[in-house]
């Protein structure tokens, strides 16, 4: 969604400012075209150095230091969308008000295009009143304010007032720009490894941390479409998801098979166990008691399950393999897919508690399509602009 897009990212004096460079590379790699202007303080916390590696565009820092006559004006007029990440209570101020003095509030003041802000600050500040009703000028003006979330704070403080992280802030923009390509679609999505009890203490479980399911989930969010997001695994912060909490394969299924006929499109990333103890022990069990006896049985089988219903959403699963992908066609086939998303877990960089996948996509047919090594986000992104021309065809 934000490919070819064109953001000024602005980053002011906080201790947050460190995530802007994430952000900055999250940008990039989403497709986005990057020129990023720091205040005189904001130096202080991140180097130039280091936009300029990851945008390819030394930031700009000041009226008199660029090229340009109106570097304001230059900057206002390029961009589609400006984001402030982080944005200190004195640069709210200073934008509720109007304020100009130096380049980046200038930007602000010129632009026509949509203005993202993720404030970061102590809890006492962003609670004071005078912060309060710069915010509400700010709402009123048609700014978007993604955040603060509560958690660790600088000087050893938690609380409200943490810069959300970076791909939220990504999220707000995709939803500034618009676009929503998934208006109107219900989705369903799992996500997570499912936790099969052997006892109070102990389960059988699975590597899974969900982080390919919170993209696919936090993508569709930000293409505009209502999600529910069925996970065994901690859920994404991204706003717009209805979160259903899970731990076992039993519960997963009853959640996904009552919400699936309501979807268009349900993706199964969800690593759910394949057999779960017959009789977990009600008590924890003793080690001095010697190695239990396990005997296992096969846990629901959500995908079949989903499949077998008329109607249906279009189908999406994933499966996890040990070696080439090719051994999930058959997988396909049986199953009756509308597309399964195959990876080789063992793969260096790929799998399980990654930030990236590397993963082919397999047709009903058997076709299959191998992409290249990606980032997780990037990979949601192009499922669904894969599933969304599927679809197009008259594929249910």
């Amino acid at each position: 969604m934000l490919a070819g897009r064109r953001i000024v990212l602005g980053i002011t004096g906080g201790i947050a400012a460190y995530k802007s460079a994430h952000l900055a590379r999250l940008l990039v790699q989403a497709g986005a075209q990057v020129r990023t202007v720091m205040t005189e303080s904001a130096r202080r916390f991140l180097g130039p150095a280091t936009l300029s590696a990851l945008t390819g565009t030394p930031p700009a820092t000041g009226f008199w230091d660029e090229p340009s006559p109106a570097p304001h004006l230059d900057l206002a007029r390029w961009a589609d969308a400006v984001c402030i990440a982080p944005a200190t209570a004195a640069t709210m101020a200073r934008l509720a008000h109007g304020l100009s003095e130096d380049l980046l509030s200038a930007v602000v003041l010129a632009t026509r295009a949509p203005v993202v802000v993720a404030p970061a600050m102590h809890s006492e500040m962003w609670s004071h009143p005078a912060t309060r009703r710069n915010l509400a000028s700010l709402l009123a003006d048609g700014v978007k304010v993604v955040g603060p979330a509560t958690g660790p704070l600088a000087g050893g403080d938690t609380g409200l007032g943490r810069m959300v992280e970076p791909e939220e802030i990504v999220a707000a923009l995709e939803a500034a720009l618009g676009g929503g390509a998934l208006a109107g679609w219900r989705v369903l999505v799992t996500a997570g490894g499912t936790r099969e009890p052997i006892d109070p203490v102990r389960y059988v479980g699975n590597r899974s941390s969900g982080k390919m399911g919170n993209a696919v989930a936090e993508e569709a969010a930000a293409r505009g479409a209502v999600v529910t997001l069925v996970t065994a695994a901690e859920p994404p912060r991204a706003r717009g998801i209805d979160v259903i909490r899970v731990e076992t394969a039993q519960e997963m299924a009853e959640a996904v098979w009552s919400r699936a006929g309501a979807a268009d499109v349900a993706v199964l990333a969800a690593a759910v166990a394949d057999f779960r103890p017959v009789r977990p022990a009600e008590e924890k069990l003793r080690r001095a008691d010697g190695p239990p006896g396990l005997v296992l049985e096969p846990t629901p089988d959500i995908l079949a399950g989903v499949a077998a219903m008329h109607p249906r959403p279009f189908l999406v699963g994933f499966a996890a393999e040990t070696g080439p992908v090719e051994g999930a066609v058959p997988k396909a086939v049986r199953k009756g897919v509308d597309l399964l998303v195959a990876n080789d877990v063992t793969a260096a960089g790929s799998g399980f508690g990654t930030e990236d996948n590397q993963v082919a996509l397999i047709l009903p047919d058997g076709t299959l399509e191998a992409w290249e090594r990606l980032p997780k986000r990037r990979v949601a992104a192009r499922l669904w602009e894969r599933i969304a021309e599927l679809r197009s065809r008259g594929t249910p």
